[in-house]
């Protein structure tokens, strides 16, 4: 066959194109503007009948989304013209989408921002906003049936513009929620931190308690105790004590020392009377920490309005904690709380006890003075106390001797015992 043959054969495909595609797209224009044409015109007759829209959506959100009916009792008229403004501005963006844009995304965002400070939940929230958007697509709808059957189908083209607008507005009022919930959350957290920061430091009114009560939610006539744990210099475990027996506690961080305010009777904790508990028989809560932390347990007051004084308390047990850490409960060193508590007095009475030990050598006065405490320890008791000194109790009596001899006191007499105990105390607690 002639090769012009096959040429001519071949020749079809300009005419086999796709030349349809502008027509398609005018097409598909000329609908789109036919469906925005039947959506502007259902919209104009809701426009026209918004207050009657109102009510409408107002009874369909009372009755599927029950937060919302608390708002409606409380102020009707308030959240009847919120409600119809939001309509408005929505059924206006159908009409004029530039131009009624900006000032519908404001309704939105107020209303967000309202409902977070009434405390409505945000589900129920958005529930009520997809009513809303339900409602004006139903009613486009039926009054598009009404006038032209014909035309329903038309508005398919314009159902994601609709759903897009309610969806965009679902997210502005989440916004505006989540950001006044925090601002919220900030406030509160701000308020209570600083009522709590009053009630350590004893600067609480009186007048104030009632709502310091309601913020740590702890009675204002309770009985209370204060732990102060601050770092222990191994694991930084400021703040990790947990206290045993299930007592309730508001923890407050402090800049070097935090104080947990625990709340005793409860849940096995001290009863009224403070005289039972897992904390002894004094009722005070029995704390416990990393290895490192420093922990002083104050004695019991009663009330709030108390508070100041049990944190001075335990700040005095922290005080005498060891650097290396443990737990202090004041109430079992009240002797050595005395001598922390005025410190120039301790310090006083140390040098004045005390001081005849300058003259020693350094070494040997340390041994003196640790062969006195370990005796104390040990309640008096040569035997034991060499024991623990690793010599022999004769050892332990002699050096008890010539320290009675240096100090010119005698271990025998009360009175002298008791400011030697206190003098050592004061040594071991002011000086290191």
């Amino acid at each position: 066959m002639h090769p012009a043959v096959r040429t001519r054969t071949a020749a079809p495909r300009p005419a086999a194109t796709a030349a349809p595609q502008p027509r398609t797209r005018r097409v598909r224009s000329l609908i789109d503007a036919e469906a925005i044409r039947v959506l502007h015109r259902a919209a104009r007759v809701l426009m026209d009948d918004l207050a009657e829209l109102t009510d409408r959506l107002l009874a369909v959100v009372q009755d599927q989304e029950p937060a919302y009916r608390a708002a409606v009792e409380s102020d009707p008229v308030g959240v009847w013209q919120e409600t119809h403004r939001s309509l408005r501005h929505s059924v206006a963006s159908l009409l004029d989408p530039r131009g009624a844009r900006d000032a519908a995304r404001r309704c939105s965002w107020r209303i967000g921002a309202t409902r977070a400070e009434q405390g409505l939940p945000l589900d129920a929230v958005l529930h009520a906003f997809r009513l809303g958007g339900s409602l004006v697509w139903q009613e486009l709808v039926e009054e598009t049936s009404r006038r032209a059957p014909e035309d329903v189908r038309l508005l398919v083209h314009v159902a994601a513009d609709v759903w897009h607008f309610v969806d965009e507005h679902c997210t502005i009022v989440t916004d505006a929620y989540r950001q006044v919930e925090r601002q919220l959350t900030w406030r509160r957290e701000n308020n209570v931190r600083l009522l709590a920061a009053a009630l350590l430091d004893g600067t609480s009114r009186i007048a104030d308690l009632p709502e310091t009560a309601r913020a740590l939610d702890m009675p204002e006539h309770g009985r209370y105790v204060v732990v102060a744990v601050a770092d222990g210099g191994l694991t930084g475990a400021r703040g990790a004590a947990v206290v045993r027996g299930g007592a309730r506690v508001h923890w407050h961080a402090g800049v070097e020392v935090d104080y947990g305010i625990v709340l005793l009777g409860e849940d096995g904790a001290s009863g009224e009377d403070g005289a039972s508990g897992e904390g002894g028989d004094d009722g005070l809560p029995d704390p416990t920490g990393d290895p490192g932390a420093r922990i002083g347990v104050g004695g019991a007051v009663d009330g709030l309005a108390s508070v100041g004084e049990a944190r001075r308390l335990a700040d005095t047990a922290l005080r005498m904690c060891p650097p290396d850490g443990g737990t202090i409960r004041l109430t079992e060193h009240l002797p050595a709380a005395l001598v922390v508590s005025s410190p120039e007095l301790g310090t006083t009475l140390a040098a004045r006890v005390l001081g005849p030990l300058e003259r020693v050598e350094p070494a040997d006065r340390e041994v003196l003075l640790d062969t006195v405490a370990t005796w104390l320890a040990c309640d008096g008791s040569a035997q034991r106390a060499g024991e623990r000194l690793y010599c022999h109790r004769n050892t332990v009596l002699n050096r008890l001797r010539r320290f009675e001899q240096l100090i010119e006191r005698s271990l025998a007499r009360p009175t002298d015992l008791v400011e030697i105990s206190l003098a050592l105390t004061a040594r071991r607690l002011l000086t290191r």
